[in-house]
């Protein structure tokens, strides 16, 4: 459980998914897979008709917003969902390879091939029906006592199934080479506490919604119309009070409100009706003492939750998250039902994904190295890995001497600063070393019972990291994820193999198109060291305040412009984006972008190169950052954006930065008073 990797470039896959949010060594391929038409950078994208002073965004993307309606499986769509789309389709031909049950399979391919053919196997998935899960819900029916109730949760969170809390490893934030024990907030079903407690219409209507959901979840598992509405009460009342006692996504960003280690002694005297020591003998987890309990309150708040609340009504609660957590591997009508909530109502799809489209998302989410190895060796291997360290050499050295010249900030800051630059861990395209899966048992048959067994496998790895050294080269996405992070904790950079292909990356484009791609992507990662929250780690990943007084002071002025002007930005009606929860992403974009031009200028020829397609280096620059951004969305989408995910639209991230840079606006001579020109412009790095 990662408690803080600060998220990259975009970070907003669970928004894609359908229900709620995440070996020997491949080798080097001559070159990457020809690009589908349209998913390189294109002048054609440009609409024309539009000042680019006033609307870069429009004026960027315009004519490919017009051309790429959202298709009906998707909630929206766009650059980053095209280049996924991409990927998936070379992991559908690996998978459907691997999945023909031949003599010369090996144990890799008939893992992947075995898991995948499963999870195609409606019929199969038909006749099972609630079988396979049936083992758990006795056992939750059975439950003689509240005392019981610590061993049931950690057997359903062995099992990959969610309720109450989360419980994993995590660095110490303050002793980063070491890994302790975590316990976080969770049990909710809905995406964010907000949904159970906000009282505008739109949160009043989602949650009859999910209530109605819940009902006929339990209804198609057996219950009368009458049990199945009390039971999904029930739900509704638990789970809103856990949401009470939730720590919000805001104030989840300071590290300091996430961060309160204790002895397992402290941690027993938040609550004495959850029996601890039950818990963690039965979730598997090594001897341990630490432990850092994220937010204090809500223990506390559980702990009086399962006082007050009846042995029945915690039943009803645990049996739907076992409903809950493991229905895309249900009969039809199941996945139907969960469909017409997380799908329709939280973010606007109109049909269910194509089943193929579900299987391969699932079997890179529950076995992604072992499925990553064939995907690298078909798009991208050591040569590949090699052009790209080369561009993150430019980078930091664009934003060494962006910390150098920076007017506001002392020269002691300044010196601790560079030594972290220093300091930070470039991982690109895919692990140095192979996660093992060995010890799965995959059955071609049973595709509920590879899901849950693929999660204890994946629980009991991170609980086996407690009390060890940190393994500095583990990765926190599969090679094909069209994303990247910076972890603060590890102060490294990853770039999985899925996003260093066009748009971002393109070796027929020249230097501008690509620096605005994958090289904005790579300095906003790099900035993200020096966020709101980056800034709070040293160069060894220990949450420590290395700033004076002066420049801290000075930073949280600055932040406080960004904050401002982008909560201004609306996506639909009461629903603006929250400038606390994107400040970090702001930050990064806005800092990316002038590092990758900085990046850029400092390249031989640049200054003297001749226009390409009527447009300058600088332009085509910016053009690409904003094609990189092309998209359409659903409004239910959009308000789900802005309500849980700490990056702004693709439109504002976009403008925002627009407004803020003097070099865009003389690159396109933009005048003073245009909407891309701000008066007060924003600036940090």
């Amino acid at each position: 459980m990662k408690a803080i990797m600060i998220c990259g470039a975009m970070c907003i896959s669970a928004l894609f998914a359908q229900t709620p949010p995440s070996p020997p060594k491949g080798g080097p391929a001559p070159a990457l897979p020809a690009a589908r038409p349209g998913v390189n950078f294109d002048v054609k994208n440009i609409d024309s008709s539009v000042d680019p002073c006033v609307d870069f965004y429009q004026y960027a993307c315009g004519s490919w917003i017009k051309n790429n309606p959202i298709p009906s499986d998707q909630s929206r769509w766009g650059r980053f969902a095209e280049l996924a789309e991409r990927n998936r389709e070379i992991l559908r031909e690996i998978l459907d390879e691997a999945a023909k049950p031949a003599p010369g399979r090996d144990a890799v391919k008939q893992k992947i091939g075995d898991y995948y053919a499963a999870c195609m196997d409606e019929k199969t998935i038909e006749t099972k029906g609630l079988s396979t899960i049936q083992p758990v819900l006795d056992r939750i029916r059975n439950l003689k006592d509240k005392s019981e109730l610590a061993a049931a949760v950690a057997r359903m969170h062995r099992d990959g199934m969610s309720a109450l809390f989360n419980f994993g490893a995590e660095q110490d934030f303050k002793s980063s080479t070491d890994v302790i024990a975590q316990l976080d907030q969770g049990g909710l079903g809905m995406p964010d506490r907000d949904y159970y407690l906000k009282d505008d219409q739109r949160s009043a209507d989602l949650r009859q919604k999910y209530q109605a959901h819940v009902e006929r979840m339990f209804a198609l598992a057996g219950e009368k119309p009458e049990q199945a509405k009390a039971h999904a009460a029930t739900v509704m009342r638990i789970e809103t009070e856990l949401a009470k006692v939730s720590l919000d996504r805001v104030s989840r960003r300071d590290p300091e409100k996430i961060y309160h280690k204790m002895t397992r002694q402290e941690l027993a005297a938040l609550g004495t009706a959850f029996n601890w020591n039950a818990y963690i003998t039965a979730s598997g987890a090594p001897s341990f003492q630490d432990v850092n309990v994220a937010w204090p309150d809500f223990f506390k708040g559980l702990s009086g939750e399962i006082q007050s609340v009846s042995l029945d009504d915690w039943k009803t609660y645990l049996t739907w998250h076992v409903l809950h957590s493991e229905v895309v591997f249900l009969p039809a009508a199941f996945v139907d039902e969960n469909f017409s909530f997380y799908g329709q109502a939280l973010t606007g799809a109109k049909e269910l994904r194509p089943r193929w489209k579900r299987c391969v998302d699932f079997t890179d989410s529950q076995l992604g190295e072992a499925l990553g190895i064939e995907f690298v060796n078909r798009t991208f291997g050591a040569e590949g890995k090699q052009r790209t360290l080369k561009m993150v050499d430019a980078l930091e050295q664009a934003l060494g001497q962006d910390v150098q010249a920076l007017s506001w900030m002392t020269p002691e800051t300044k010196q601790a600063a560079m030594v972290k630059l220093k300091a930070i861990r470039n991982k690109i395209g895919y692990p140095d070393k192979w996660r093992d899966y060995s010890s799965v048992a995959i059955k071609r048959d049973d595709a509920v019972g590879n899901g849950m067994r693929a999660d204890q496998f994946e629980f009991q790895r991170q609980l086996n990291k407690i009390g060890k050294p940190v393994d500095r080269g583990e990765w926190g996405m599969t090679p094909p994820t069209v994303n990247a992070y910076y972890n603060p904790l590890m102060n490294d950079i990853n770039f999985p193999e899925g996003i260093l292909q066009p748009p971002f990356y393109d070796n027929a484009m020249d230097d501008a198109v690509n620096f605005g791609g994958i090289g904005m992507v790579i300095g906003h990662e790099l900035t993200h060291g020096f966020d709101d929250q980056g800034r709070q780690f040293d160069a060894q990943g220990n949450m420590r305040d290395w700033w004076t007084a002066a420049d801290a002071k000075e930073f949280e002025g600055r932040t406080a412009c960004v904050v401002n002007e982008y909560s201004k930005f609306s996506v639909a009606q009461g629903a603006n984006v929250n400038g606390e929860l994107t400040l970090g992403e702001n930050v990064a974009d806005n800092g990316g972008l002038r590092i990758a031009l900085m990046a850029l200028l400092g390249m031989p020829g640049v200054a003297s190169a001749p226009k390409v397609d009527n447009f300058t280096p600088q332009q085509r620059l910016f053009l690409s950052f904003g094609q990189v951004w092309c998209e359409n969305i659903r409004e239910e989408a959009a308000v789900l954006q802005v309500r849980t995910d700490p990056h702004s639209p693709a439109r504002y991230r976009v403008n925002g930065v627009m407004v803020n840079m003097p070099e865009f606006q003389q690159a396109f001579s933009c005048k003073a008073g245009q909407p891309m020109v701000s008066a007060n412009a924003c600036r940090v790095w």
